[in-house]
C-alpha cells in the first residue's frame, strides 16, 4: 500500500512474489539545513510517523510517502533500490551522513512463521540532527518546512499486565525443556534464544509517541525506535554500514544490575562467568563469520566488554569490518540475522527449538529495525526491549523478553534474566513493581 505518492495503472511485483504498488516515474527530494530544532520526538503527532533517535540525535519522520509490505530483508533491499533510483534529491549538506531521503524499517524474526508483516516506510518529511547540523528533507512537491512541535501526548492511565502464551512457571519448565535437548548430544544444539511476552492492557490508548519519549528520557544511550507500532530502546546495534566501514555491537551475557555499591562486584561476576562466556562467543562467531565474506579486514575483539544500562549489565563486543565494495546495509542484515544472539546455533536447529518450545510469535521482536539511505548504508538494530502495540485494540501493548539457553543455564535465573530486561517497557508504561509477577 502506498500513500501520498501514486502513479500507474497496475501491481508491480517484488521478490517472493509479494505485489507491491506502482512506483511514479520519479521522486522529487529537497534537503535543507536548519537551526537546532530541539527535542526530535516533540515532533511526532500521529500513529504513522516513525523515530530513531539516540542521545538526542538522529531522525523523526512525519506523513508517509511510500509505504511497502515485504516478505524479507532482500525484498526490502530491492524495493529501495528501486524507489532510490527514481529519486530525484537536491541537498545543502550533500556530506551528512542520513541526512536525505530515508526508508525507515522494522522485519519479521521469522518471515515463514508469523502473521506480522515486514514493513519499510518512506516519511514525507523528516527532521534529523547529526554531528552538530540539523536539517529537513522532504520527499514530493513543496519546499521543506519544520511543522510546529505537536501537543504532549496523554498518558495511558492505569495500566495491568497480563501473562503472555506461558507464565513465568510454564516458561521455566520450557526453559529446562530447552536445556536437557542441548545437554543431549544427540540434538547438536549449542544454544537457543528463548523469549516470553507479557501483554499490558490500559486504560487509556497507549500512544507510541508518549512511550517513546519516556524510554528515550530513561535510556538515552540506546536506539529508540517507533516504526509502525513497534516501539522499544535497543541497546544492540546488528549493524552500521557508513563509508566502506561496517560494524556490528554484539551483546550476549546479563546481570541484573543492584544498587551502584554493588557494580564493580556484578562486573567482575559478569566477566568471569563460564556460561555466560560461552553464551557470548556464539554469538560472536556467528557475526564474524556471516560478515567475513564482505570484507576485505575484520576486528573481532579477543574478549567482551562490559556495558552498563540502568536496568542491565551485558557481555558486548564491537565486531568491526571494511567492506570489499559497497552492499546494501539491508542485504547485509538479511546475511546477519538471525545471529546466535537472538537464535542460536546451529540456526537451523535452534529456529525449530524455538518453534518446539517457546509457543510464541515473536512478530517483528528480535528482527532488524533501521533505516538505510539512499546509497544503500544505515543502521540496523536488533528489536529488542520494544513492545507491540496491538492494532485491534490501542489500549494493549506486548512486551517481549529473551534468555540465551546454554548447557548450563538455570530456569529460575534465565527467567529472572526476562524480569530485568522487561523492566525498561515496564517503567515506561508505569507498572508497579508489585504488579510485574507474571
Amino acid at each position: 500500500m502506498a500513500s501520498g505518492v501514486r502513479g500507474g495503472s497496475g501491481p508491480r511485483l517484488c521478490s517472493s512474489l509479494v505485489t507491491l504498488p506502482e512506483l511514479p516515474p520519479a521522486l522529487r527530494a529537497r534537503t535543507v539545513a536548519i537551526r537546532d530544532p530541539g527535542d526530535l520526538l516533540g515532533y511526532l503527532a500521529e500513529a504513522s510517523d516513525v523515530a530513531w533517535v539516540r542521545r538526542g540525535d538522529g531522525f523523526v519522520g512525519l506523513g508517509v510517502a511510500l509505504r511497502a509490505e515485504v516478505p524479507s530483508l532482500d525484498a526490502g533491499a530491492d524495493w529501495w533500490a528501486d524507489v532510490s533510483g527514481r529519486i530525484d534529491h537536491s541537498s545543502d549538506l550533500p556530506d551528512t551522513w542520513g541526512a536525505g531521503p530515508l526508508a525507515f524499517g522494522s522485519f519479521a524474526f521469522d518471515p515463514g512463521h508469523t502473521s506480522t508483516s515486514s514493513v519499510l516506510v518512506v516519511p514525507r518529511l523528516i527532521v534529523g540532527r547529526r554531528g552538530g547540523r540539523s536539517w529537513l528533507t522532504l520527499v514530493g512537491d513543496g519546499e521543506p518546512t519544520l511543522p510546529p512541535v505537536a501537543p504532549d501526548a496523554a498518558g495511558p492511565g492505569a495500566v495491568a499486565v497480563r501473562p503472555g502464551p506461558l507464565d513465568a512457571a510454564g516458561w521455566a519448565a520450557a526453559v529446562a525443556r530447552v536445556v536437557a535437548a542441548i545437554n543431549d548430544p544427540a540434538s547438536g544444539l549449542g544454544k537457543v534464544v528463548l523469549a516470553r511476552a507479557v501483554d499490558v492492557v490500559a486504560e487509556h490508548p497507549i500512544e507510541a509517541r508518549w512511550l517513546a519519549r519516556r524510554l528515550a528520557a530513561s535510556y538515552p544511550s540506546t536506539w529508540t525506535f517507533s516504526i509502525d507500532g513497534l516501539v522499544g530502546a535497543s541497546p544492540e546495534m546488528l549493524l552500521r554500514a557508513e563509508g566502506g566501514l561496517v560494524t556490528s555491537r554484539v551483546l550476549a551475557g546479563t546481570i541484573r544490575r543492584g544498587d551502584p555499591s554493588q557494580d564493580e562486584a556484578l562486573a567482575e561476576t559478569l566477566a568471569g562467568s563460564g556460561k555466560d562466556l560461552e553464551e557470548h562467543e556464539f554469538a560472536v562467531a556467528s557475526v564474524a563469520d556471516a560478515l567475513r565474506p564482505y570484507c576485505t579486514g575484520m576486528n573481532v575483539p579477543d574478549a567482551p566488554f562490559v556495558l552498563q544500562l540502568p536496568n542491565v549489565m551485558h557481555l558486548a563486543s564491537d565486531v568491526t569490518g571494511v567492506m570489499r565494495e559497497t552492499v546494501s546495509s539491508l542485504r547485509l542484515a538479511g546475511r546477519l540475522h538471525p545471529s546466535a544472539a537472538v537464535c542460536g546455533t546451529p540456526t537451523a536447529s535452534a529456529l525449530a527449538a524455538i518453534a518446539a518450545h517457546e509457543r510464541l510469535d515473536r512478530g517483528r521482536y528480535a528482527g532488524p529495525v533501521g533505516w538505510i539511505d539512499t546509497a544503500g548504508g544505515g543502521e540496523w538494530a536488533i528489536a529488542l526491549r520494544c513492545g507491540r502495540l496491538a492494532p485491534a485494540d490501542p489500549r494493549s501493548i506486548r512486551l517481549y523478553a529473551g534468555c540465551g539457553i546454554v548447557g548450563r543455564s538455570r530456569p529460575d535465573a534465565e527467567v529472572a534474566e526476562t524480569v530485568a530486561k522487561l523492566r525498561p517497557m515496564l517503567d515506561a508504561l508505569g507498572v508497579a513493581e508489585a504488579d510485574r509477577s507474571v
